[in-house]
């Protein structure tokens, strides 16, 4: 946990370090603070999270009465039946009187097209003030359930920061990996993912050299999962994320200020990436966001 919660309100929003002098960096910071809250809170945050059921194939019964295959923490009693066929395609048929909509539509069935194949947004079923949406990870297909009622978003109790510290925004050096490398990284299922690494990103703090890892989910933007000597103590055990803009003129930048708690330090119905071994870092990154005091574990 934090070193006690009577330090959270000193480290909480906002705070800055003596050091940092500089308005604009610290107006940034905190603008960018105010928008990660947002994103969390929004109805269909994270935190709106409350189940995500693994599919089995054949017809999986779903809805909250005890007596479906998935029994759902919201909703009617029974909502209907998702279909795996051998080949992992999904559909739905929805249960007479359910009043549930398939994207936005009273229709009695159809196809439910999972992240990992939907070209936009999955196929969203909502009934009520919660919805579901099937997800794929490792071959194993399931349902991210989630309600703007949960708890855990209705009894937010808001984010801690370290002392914003301009010292911890680092432009690194890239080294550009030709061709890619590749990187296993771990998730809290126990599944083990291999990822592209288009360079890394090399600096140094107090006379020592440190390098991290990037991952490419997105055409203008670079992702990094890491840990350090704050991880499990001060800050999520598990690993942060960093996302930054491309590297530019052999330089990319790394604000720790930035750095942020993935879904799983919110809620136990994520599916998140632990930091590889590449990317624990032999320092205490004292920047960024604190482990979250409703935390689950």
């Amino acid at each position: 946990m934090l070193r006690s919660l009577a330090i959270a309100s000193v480290l909480a929003v906002g705070a800055v370090s003596a050091a940092d002098t500089d308005p604009d960096f610290i107006r940034q910071t905190q603008a960018w603070q105010a928008t990660r809250a947002a994103s969390l809170k929004a109805p269909d945050g994270w935190l709106s999270l409350i189940g995500l059921e693994w599919l089995k194939e054949g017809a999986n019964r779903v809805g909250s009465a005890a007596d479906n295959d998935i029994v759902l923490h919201a909703g009617p009693a029974y909502l209907g039946t998702v279909t795996q066929a051998p080949d992992g395609s999904l559909s739905i048929t929805l249960a007479q009187g359910s009043d549930a909509t398939i994207d936005g539509k009273h229709v009695a069935s159809a196809p439910l097209i999972d992240d990992m194949h939907a070209k936009g947004k999955p196929t969203t079923v909502a009934f009520g003030s919660a919805s579901f949406f099937a997800i794929e990870r490792d071959g194993k297909k399931g349902l991210r359930v989630k309600d703007e009622n949960a708890g855990t978003r209705t009894g937010f109790l808001g984010l801690d920061y370290f002392p914003i510290d301009a010292s911890w925004r680092i432009e690194a050096t890239w080294v550009p990996f030709d061709p890619p490398h590749e990187l296993e990284i771990g998730s809290v299922l126990g599944t083990v993912n291999k990822e592209k690494v288009p360079g890394k990103a090399v600096f140094t703090r107090n006379g020592h050299t440190y390098e991290l890892l990037p991952i490419q989910e997105d055409a203008d933007s670079l992702f990094f999962v890491f840990a350090d000597r704050t991880s499990g103590k001060e800050t999520y055990g598990a690993a942060r994320f960093i996302t930054t803009g491309l590297p530019k003129d052999g330089k990319v930048v790394v604000d720790f200020n930035q750095a942020y708690n993935p879904p799983c330090a919110f809620t136990p119905y994520a599916t998140c990436p632990l930091a590889p071994p590449e990317n624990r870092l032999d320092v205490r990154v004292t920047a960024g966001e604190l482990k979250y005091r409703g935390g689950h574990h």
